[in-house]
């Protein structure tokens, strides 16, 4: 027989909402444990790129060091995660590959924002929540549902992490002319990929998200609780494998779509 604990009484016997001063700064600087990792490392004090790139799935960094078409920066001084260069459409970008997770993109989102980049675009594999079109195609994630845990120590409980408004604005006819897909929509973000269970499937369909993912809520309450500009595209890419045949991305696992899409976020707010 199975045993479940009981649940808390009050919400403040919950850790995760617990001993929260949102206006307090944290004891851990992101810009000391780069100082003390570039020491350690004996590494070059060397700017980033101002537009940076999480790449959860890690796609664009495989394609850029096995093409020759990236150099890898060698002043990035995350203990964590190598960043690779590369211009396109003539901007250059910073790739951060493999941060998967709301913990883990903010964690490097905001060494990002400490090393010098001016905004932050994340582009991850997500799964189909309510049909929306022909896999795969992209969503500019407008607002996140915040069924994670990172979000919980930038801001206040709400239900929905957003994008910033004047970035959205910018954004308007951006992807006009890509051949790409880009759809504008919600996203759930979940630190449980393996426990989308039909019940919250349904719940998140009967709100009309778009699809679900594991960073966006995160990055969104960091961006808002910062100031710090961080746009999330979902690349939908399959219906959670129930069916077979899914995951696909296209030529070189979609890379190109993506910088494509990529190139026209940065060329729109950054131009």
């Amino acid at each position: 027989m199975t045993r479940h604990a009981p649940r808390p009484t009050n919400v403040d016997d919950y850790p995760l909402f617990a001993n929260k001063d949102y206006r307090a700064e944290s004891l851990l600087r992101p810009a000391n444990l780069l100082r003390e990792a570039r020491r350690q490392k004996a590494l070059p004090h060397l700017p980033v790129p101002a537009v940076a790139v999480l790449d959860p799935d890690g796609d664009i960094v495989r394609y850029l060091d096995r093409t020759g078409r990236g150099r890898r920066h060698s002043g990035w001084a995350c203990y964590h995660t190598e960043m690779w260069t590369t211009d396109i459409g003539g901007v250059e970008i910073g790739v951060v590959g493999m941060a998967v997770g709301a913990p883990f993109a903010v964690l490097v989102a905001e060494q990002l924002t400490a090393s010098g980049s001016k905004l932050i675009i994340s582009v991850t594999s997500a799964g189909r929540i309510v049909p929306c079109g022909q896999l795969p195609l992209f969503v500019l994630i407008e607002r996140a549902l915040r069924d994670e845990g990172t979000s919980a120590h930038y801001l206040p409980p709400a239900r929905w992490s957003r994008v910033n408004p004047q970035l959205c604005a910018a954004l308007d006819n951006a992807f006009d002319g890509l051949s790409q897909t880009v759809l504008t929509g919600a996203s759930w973000t979940t630190d449980a990929p393996y426990r989308e269970t039909a019940a919250a499937v349904a719940a998140a369909a009967a709100e009309q998200i778009s699809c679900v993912e594991m960073e966006a809520a995160a990055l969104y309450a960091y961006a808002e609780a910062s100031t710090a500009s961080v746009v999330c595209i979902a690349h939908i890419t399959n219906t959670m494998a129930v069916a077979g045949e899914d995951f696909e991305k296209g030529t070189d696992n979609g890379v190109h779509d993506a910088l494509a899409v990529i190139s026209a976020v940065a060329n729109a707010i950054c131009p």
